[in-house]
């Protein structure tokens, strides 16, 4: 059965984004479907070069739709894209011939590919990894209960009621669109998965490990995009404490994004420059070994809508390498981690809190040993993309 999915953008580009669409793609064929991908104009508003018409990537074939010229009147951009996106899916679907569209978040995907599969006579998926709606309140587009706001709501609510059926990232997505109105029957989580031979314990990237000078010191870490509702501010802050208490303790901070020079300058301003150390962004096929190099992964989320509906991915993986994790009790943390079994919470926002847990996980070194085991038996049992995607068999059984 080949299956055209719709995405936002892709490979080559490097996001969670994009990284989720290829292990999926990659899950999907060895279950023997057949994926093919349609990207939005979007991926080539994000490229500084212009791409051929196909693509073959990772032996996957990618469609481009090619770039909407920008728009400054409000709303006409958006159906404009979304216009471009149907009429390329119509075109890919006389090539590729495939038995199911699955659209991707955001909602600028799914009314293309609904609009499409209902002329083509075909069955629609819409796949939600996050509410479009609370990213933009965090990204600062736009404020919660604005029309804006509640203008996608309704749109996101509306493709969901006409999708022939609706996966999403996590439990938090599913209640929420339940209490929309959304028949709990027509939606199936796709979790968050790990490829455990990419992601299991290994020896530290000894290259990093001298230019980063981390040799007998206890690391306290961080690796992921640089979002403002990640909470990295609260973790220097906490960390300060830390440094005060722990002449051998230091935090890496790997990645980049938004609050990057933000956080550069509350380091500066702590006197935490020989204490933390912010290499930017890394290979990716180098990050097993830059996890191996920390002894406490630190994950410190603020509460909002979007971190208490949905699950990360970056505690799997730390948890995968076998490492002690430490995160905030928002709603996607506590779907992902038990509390003193598989990892430790502590309450969201309180620097006090933070640090001190941090210090325990430090210096305990027994505690932390049961953490890092506990969780990569649990990963491993329950969070493999081979598992987490076999409910596409389910989703794909259309009658």
């Amino acid at each position: 059965m080949k299956i055209l999915h719709i995405l936002d953008h892709s490979l080559p580009t490097h996001t969670g984004y994009t990284f989720r669409s290829q292990s999926l793609l990659r899950a999907q064929r060895a279950m023997g479907y057949e994926p093919v991908v349609v990207t939005s104009p979007k991926h080539e508003e994000s490229l500084p070069d212009s791409t051929a018409d196909r693509e073959v990537i990772n032996d996957f074939v990618y469609h481009r739709t090619g770039a909407v010229g920008p728009v400054p009147v409000p709303i006409v951009g958006e159906l404009l894209l979304m216009r471009a996106l149907h009429q390329r899916i119509l075109e890919v679907a006389r090539i590729e011939k495939p038995a199911v569209l699955h659209a991707h978040s955001p909602v600028l995907n799914a009314f293309p590919a609904i609009w499409a599969a209902r002329r083509l006579g075909i069955p629609v998926v819409y796949e939600i990894r996050a509410f479009w709606e609370d990213a933009a309140v965090d990204h600062g587009t736009y404020t919660e209960g604005s029309w804006k706001y509640r203008l996608t709501r309704f749109l996101e609510t509306r493709a969901c009621s006409r999708a022939d059926h609706v996966a999403v990232l996590c439990n938090g997505l599913k209640t929420d669109l339940i209490k929309r109105g959304i028949p709990e029957e027509q939606i199936t989580p796709v979790f968050n998965g790990v490829d455990i031979d990419d992601f299991r314990p290994c020896t530290p990237d000894p290259e990093y490990l001298r230019q980063w000078g981390l040799a007998g010191k206890c690391v306290v870490g961080f690796i992921g995009s640089f979002y403002r509702y990640e909470g990295l501010d609260l973790l220097v802050r906490a960390f300060a404490r830390v440094a005060a208490e722990r002449a051998d303790a230091v935090l890496l901070l790997v990645g980049g994004g938004e609050v990057e020079r933000e956080l550069k300058g509350r380091v500066s301003g702590l006197g935490l420059d020989a204490r933390v150390i912010m290499p930017g962004r890394i290979p990716h096929e180098r990050v097993p070994g830059v996890y191996a190099l920390v002894d406490v992964l630190a994950y410190p989320r603020y509460s909002m809508r979007l971190t208490e509906l949905v699950t990360p991915l970056k505690p799997l993986e730390a948890m995968a390498m076998g490492k002690a994790v430490l995160a905030s009790d928002v709603g996607g943390h506590r779907e992902l981690i038990r509390h003193g079994e598989t990892g430790l919470l502590f309450k969201a926002g309180d620097e006090a809190a933070l640090a001190g847990e941090l210090l325990r996980l430090l210096s305990d070194r027994q505690l932390r040993e049961g953490l890092q085991n506990r969780g990569r038996i649990w990963v491993r049992e329950h969070h493999s993309w081979e598992q987490t995607t076999e409910v596409y068999r389910g989703i794909y059984s259309f009658q």
